[in-house]
């Protein structure tokens, strides 16, 4: 393939003169992320050349490591918890996603190769950033609509834990809706990225869609556990924020 892949650029220059031409408003912005996703996967590209001569386990544990500090601060930026919010999204993140891989590695789904447990490990780091940051927004909009029913509970010696109950569990149906459509959909609508993969590099089709089973429930599990641990972990810091704002 090569550079032949810029020529499919030029699908992105057709969107940026649309958008242009009936004033969308978001030419800028989608002339920016075009070239600065260009940037970041070539970037990839060169990074996991490196990485896939790895060879010792501390080294991937710690380029893991690395990705759920980069996720963490991306779920504190998004969501912008007052008090404690980088180490509420980091032990969310951290827990949830250390309890998946370590499953895929125990059941021999994964194994230790820096061709499989990065890619797969980011995938799982990813999925568990994009609940963490919906439960916790979605907590937000609900303690901000009952937070007069929450402080009247706990003045009459219920438990901050007890008001938070009904929400978190809204918050944590909320953040499995992603990972349900994708369930109902996959194989009908469209065929995923995993499957897709493998199927163009000659992999057999039973093959593939065997392995993006695997990763499709890896994906179910860590957006159950992710979000209990949103609603664990950041149930009182979300209240302090909302208080404060």
């Amino acid at each position: 393939m090569e550079y032949r892949f810029l020529l499919s650029y030029l699908m992105v220059i057709a969107a940026l003169y649309y958008a242009y031409r009936e004033r969308l408003g978001i030419e800028k912005t989608l002339f920016i992320n075009s070239v600065r996703a260009f940037i970041q996967l070539l970037f990839l590209g060169y990074i996991l050349t490196f990485v896939f001569h790895l060879n010792s386990p501390f080294e991937l544990i710690g380029i893991l490591f690395l990705m759920i500090l980069f996720a963490s601060y991306t779920a504190q930026s998004r969501v912008k918890l007052k008090e404690k919010g980088y180490s509420t999204a980091f032990l969310t993140i951290l827990l949830s996603s250390s309890i998946v891989i370590a499953s895929l590695l125990i059941f021999g789904i994964v194994s230790f190769k820096p061709n499989e447990i990065i890619p797969v490990g980011g995938m799982i780091i990813g999925n568990a950033l994009n609940v963490y940051t919906i439960a916790v927004d979605r907590m937000k909009g609900e303690v901000e609509n009952s937070i007069d029913i929450i402080e009247n509970i706990v003045a009459l010696g219920g438990r901050l834990k007890d008001a938070f109950s009904l929400i978190g569990k809204k918050s944590v149906k909320a953040a499995m809706i992603p990972v349900t459509n994708m369930l109902q959909t996959v194989g009908i609508i469209h065929i995923p990225g995993i499957t897709t993969g493998m199927l163009i590099a000659g992999a057999d089709p039973f093959e593939a869609v065997s392995y993006q089973l695997a990763i499709m429930y890896m994906m179910v599990s860590v957006a159950m556990f992710t979000g209990i641990f949103s609603v664990r972990f950041g149930y009182d810091k979300i209240l302090r924020t909302v208080k404060q704002s």
